[in-house]
């Protein structure tokens, strides 16, 4: 695989940021692999994606069914061959509710010939979760197999 020039990963994320599947799509191989690690239950949009058709449903119809994306601070970009990586902070606003909420993400995206072949998006799924929810997550779990004591020392990742 040929390295990817930093142009084309600071164009995919202008495309990106915009969220509009037309500006997306001619970044994206047709067998892309995307996924984004957190709870699926409270964040719809998390989870597995394969394939180009999926991701720009993602963009399309799922992701701004439930959030109304405010903005991305990126705090920090890598670019190693044919790999990029970036932290920072994504701000929106859960529709249902009209929280706002902002949480740390950060991405790891593989390219081919130009294209994202490959991206991986961990956020801050624990924060976020909390943030939507309104309300601070239970993980003392007293009296569980985890935490018999209640001593409230879990951490949840």
């Amino acid at each position: 695989m040929s390295p990817v020039s930093r142009s084309t990963v600071q164009d995919f994320f202008q495309a990106y940021a915009s969220r509009d599947p037309a500006r997306i799509a001619p970044f994206l191989d047709e067998q892309v692999h995307w996924v984004i690690s957190g709870p699926v239950d409270v964040l719809r949009f998390c989870g597995e994606r394969r394939g180009k058709a999926a991701v720009l449903q993602l963009f399309d119809r799922l992701s701004p069914e439930e959030f109304e994306v405010t903005g991305f601070n990126p705090e920090a970009m890598l670019i190693d061959g044919d790999r990029a990586a970036t932290l920072g902070t994504l701000s929106g606003i859960k529709r249902e509710h009209g929280r706002r909420i902002s949480y740390r993400l950060a991405r790891f995206i593989r390219f081919d010939g130009g294209k994202v072949i490959e991206i991986h998006s961990i956020l801050d799924s624990f924060d976020a979760a909390e943030q939507v929810l309104g309300h601070p997550i239970d993980t003392a779990h007293v009296g569980s197999t985890l935490d018999p004591v209640g001593t409230g020392n879990l951490v949840a990742i």
